[in-house]
């Protein structure tokens, strides 16, 4: 991932604030950027000037910021694309997720089906073997295919023998059905239960222990002193911490600060480039798209921090989370990258509570 000196985030907020100043005009800014950053430059000006409703100008500057995309990198094609089936505005189409089928399809790609490869490889080879039946919660649990493909794993591989119970919570309607209909065909003798809930609304009320806790692509949605929070009600009610995340710089920033609009310019970028690189219809790429990864991210451009619904983390940010909200009990047992490039990365972070394991 690349990133900002504090010399250049005093520039480009120099630069923004004289761009807005004059209405938005258009200019070179050759010279005056790191030319690596110039595309990401005109996206982070773009979608300042589209929030504050400079439509035109904003159109203008991610259209000259398409010239100098390559790389897999193409932030400013995805969102004039956007634009253009959305009468040029920063809007959010429906609800994220009350669809699957755009996730389904973003979770089938061949990048986050490789990942997953490495993330169950990771699981095998840094948990400990469970004697008893394993009680296991998957929070945010999607289709639920994740938590069947490791459970699957973890038995094949001799970690667990049995799984005693599973807890399925997603917040979506839709989404939860599909797990339960997916975890129940997988595990037809299991005990399922089921909680529409964001994991913040519930993690005081859980009753009983969990060996697992499993997080992918799912605990993002809380900002960090809010995920310590429900840590820290977690701690007790958990032997393990398994989390799947995407490494980005995605919190801490304020709205229309360049380091957010840097690191969304990469994290969505690169996650956008594999979905139109996934063989399947056009119109399902592009759904995946407009209702669920175009629509996460606007919300960073038109939401501060505290009401947007997305607050991904570098890894040093998760390690600083986790130990101090599981506490001195919990230790960390992986940290290891599942994929990774220039721009991105996705990783697997475990923390074990090794008195109880």
């Amino acid at each position: 991932m690349l990133f900002l000196s504090p010399e250049e985030i005093l520039d480009w907020k120099r630069m923004a604030s004289g761009i807005e100043t004059s209405g938005g005009r258009l200019k070179r800014v050759d010279g005056l950027v790191r030319p690596g950053l110039v595309p990401a430059f005109h996206f982070y000006i773009a979608t300042l000037l589209l929030s504050k409703g400079m439509n035109g100008p904003g159109l203008e500057w991610v259209t000259a910021g398409l010239a100098g995309e390559q790389g897999g990198l193409f932030s400013n094609a995805f969102l004039s694309s956007y634009l253009g089936r959305n009468q040029g505005r920063l809007v959010i189409p429906e609800v994220i997720f009350s669809d699957p089928a755009p996730y389904v399809h973003f979770a089938s790609t061949p990048m986050l089906a490789d990942s997953r490869v490495k993330f169950r490889t990771h699981c095998v080879h840094a948990l400990p073997h469970y004697n008893n039946p394993l009680r296991i919660m998957d929070i945010g649990c999607g289709h639920g295919i994740v938590l069947i493909d490791l459970l699957n794993e973890l038995r094949k591989s001799g970690i667990i023998d049995q799984v005693g119970e599973i807890l399925l919570i997603d917040p979506s309607e839709g989404m939860l059905k599909l797990a339960k209909e997916n975890v129940t065909k997988a595990f037809p003798r299991v005990k399922i239960n089921l909680s529409q809930s964001k994991i913040e609304n519930l993690s005081e009320n859980i009753s009983g222990y969990y060996d697992i806790a499993l997080a992918s692509l799912a605990y993002h949605h809380m900002p960090y002193e809010t995920k310590l929070f429900h840590l820290q009600k977690l701690k007790n009610k958990i032997g393990c911490f398994i989390l799947f995340e995407l490494d980005a710089n995605n919190d801490s920033p304020e709205m229309h600060s360049p380091e957010l609009a840097l690191s969304v310019y990469q994290s969505y970028g690169c996650l956008m480039d594999c979905v139109f690189a996934h063989d399947a219809p056009v119109e399902l790429a592009v759904s995946s798209i407009d209702k669920f990864l175009m629509s996460e991210a606007i919300y960073f451009f038109i939401e501060p921090r505290g009401k947007r619904t997305d607050y991904h983390m570098l890894r040093t940010q998760w390690q600083q989370v986790f130990t101090e909200g599981l506490g001195k009990g919990f230790s960390c047992l992986c940290d290891s990258t599942c994929y990774g490039d220039e721009n991105m990365a996705l990783f697997t972070m475990i923390f074990g509570n090794t008195a109880t394991n």
